[in-house]
């Protein structure tokens, strides 16, 4: 992995400032707009918070969070990573106004983590993790989409869980889907990714401020507005399309939920904090490190800065009214997808989710779930395209078995209990290569009374099995001679081991010398 970058290079977009790349920006920005309002509400739905909670938190996510962050194309809002925990946090501490606080010390813990230079940990999960989590947020996108996409809307938008809250799982909603298909919620999914397939392949990719995803949502509008006057059996309605609260801003306003400060003596509310801190992080730093991999110009964007924008976001949105937020790969993905080249696409995204709350409801209520999800499908497919399977494969088994557990474990889990699970899978494949690794390395010419050998400049307890062979492999009658003068640092798992040896040499007849080689401190077990 490349050292991260404070700032992109010259050539790249971003530093001729956020304004230099606005026909770009400024469309992408409208399709993450369209595909962020109803996951925004939909996870405010699964959380049993209030719905305004997810607009607000898409809000503070857009602008917040994009004013603050290092990243050029991550986007931030509420994810679906932490719907379970703030299920779990309402019922705990009381009720949502209670739990609100917790979000707010949660932000708080994250920039004082991005202070303290804590980022760092990003940087430490292996790359066919981080590979293997973007094909199966990919995945799960199809099949999440595919229910929307043919009218069976009984799941919320943005769930990634295995099994959602209804009870049932993926593959049930898939097949409950299949025997409930709505002919006009089919023709406008169908035809919006057929645009966003053919579109790049013809001159009207051109034009900028159109691109292929909003093309695909303008045109699902339009057919089902077609619909409604000539075959009204057929147009899309009710729960089908986008479900915005319409009602006047004074009502809004009442629907805000205001944090309840009396809750900081409930000690649930501490751990809750520290437990939304942590996750939160967590999911940011995954996300935008599949971010640095999806942008096109490879930028690195810097960790520490993240957590601390992460974190003021959280306080924000905590102290406003609204859910936890995260860096999000979905949004993000959407946003390179549409052709985005600066954060100014995520900000304005966030502005656009205030008016249209504020504004333009009636409008936007107009659109089909099936449109999002004819946009989200092709966004999935290019996500975990057959190309990064291939590139996994060709690297050998200790990086396509990683990729391929976190696959099968994201899918039939949910997000974080995926990573987690091939986190652990690579990190055995790390030690299995370490501990085969040589730690002894012979630079004795063939044929030498004297057989030397040297240690490494560190040597750790993964070191034991290699080094245990090693003297093991010692005949009786030869010269050995192991150096370890140019080692800076040894465990005393490693130390003991290669003075105990010299009891087991005298045995065997083994002329064993060790040079520049510490005493073990610790007492042998007799």
């Amino acid at each position: 992995m490349t050292t991260p970058s404070t700032s992109p290079p010259s050539s790249a977009p971003g530093a001729g400032g956020v304004f230099a790349y606005w026909k770009e920006d400024l469309p992408a920005s409208l399709v993450v707009f369209l595909v962020a309002l109803p996951l925004c509400l939909g996870i405010a739905l699964a959380s049993g918070a209030p719905l305004l909670s997810g607009i607000i938190a898409g809000v503070v996510g857009g602008i917040v969070v994009g004013l603050a962050s290092g990243s050029q194309l991550m986007v931030s809002g509420p994810a679906a990573g932490l719907t379970a925990i703030v299920i779990a946090g309402i019922a705990q501490v009381g009720g949502f106004p209670q739990f609100l606080p917790a979000v707010v010390i949660g932000g708080a813990i994250q920039m004082l983590l991005g202070v303290a230079r804590a980022g760092v940990i990003g940087y430490y999960f292996p790359s066919a993790v981080i590979k293997g989590m973007l094909a199966a947020i990919g995945l799960t996108l199809i099949l999440k989409q595919l229910p929307h996409a043919v009218g069976y809307d009984e799941d919320y938008e943005g769930d990634f869980s295995f099994v959602s809250p209804s009870g049932e799982n993926t593959f049930g909603a898939i097949g409950s889907a299949f025997n409930d298909i709505q002919l006009g919620a089919v023709l406008v999914s169908l035809v919006g990714v057929a645009l966003m397939v053919i579109w790049p392949k013809t001159p009207l990719k051109k034009i900028k401020l159109l691109p292929a995803p909003l093309a695909a949502v303008v045109v699902g509008v339009a057919i089902n507005e077609v619909l409604r006057l000539v075959s009204p059996d057929l147009a899309i309605r009710g729960t089908h399309l986008v479900s915005l609260p319409s009602e006047g801003l004074d009502s809004l306003v009442s629907q805000v939920a205001r944090p309840d400060w009396s809750a900081l003596g409930n000690q649930s509310v501490w751990v809750l904090a520290v437990t939304i801190g942590i996750v939160a992080s967590l999911e940011s730093l995954l996300s935008l490190e599949a971010t640095n991999k999806l942008d096109p110009w490879k930028r690195e964007a810097p960790a520490n800065r993240e957590l601390f924008a992460q974190g003021l976001g959280n306080m924000t949105s905590g102290l406003l009214g609204g859910l936890p937020v995260t860096g999000v790969i979905v949004r993000s993905s959407a946003n390179i997808d549409a052709g985005a080249r600066t954060r100014l696409s995520g900000i304005v995204h966030g502005g656009m989710l205030l008016v249209a709350t504020l504004a333009l409801a009636s409008v936007l209520n107009r659109i089909p779930l099936a449109a999002l999800a004819g946009v989200l499908l092709v966004t999935g497919f290019k996500l975990t395209t057959p190309a990064l399977w291939k590139n996994a494969w060709d690297h050998g088994l200790s990086q396509f078995i990683p990729f391929a557990v976190t696959i099968v474990a994201i899918l039939f889990t949910d997000l974080l209990k995926g990573i987690g699970i091939g986190l652990v899978v690579g990190i055995v494949f790390i030690l299995v290569e370490h501990m085969r690794r040589p730690a002894l390395t012979k630079i004795s010419p063939p044929g030498a009374i004297l057989t030397r050998y040297v240690l490494p400049d560190q040597v750790t307890f993964l070191s034991k099995a290699s080094i245990s062979r090693e003297l093991e492999s010692f005949t009786p009658g030869m010269r050995v001679e192991i150096d370890g003068r140019r080692t800076t640092r040894y465990d005393q798992d490693v130390l003991e081991i290669l003075n105990e040896f010299r009891e087991t040499a005298k045995g065997r007849n083994i002329d064993y010398r060790l040079v520049g080689v510490p005493e073990s401190d610790i007492t042998p077990l007799h």
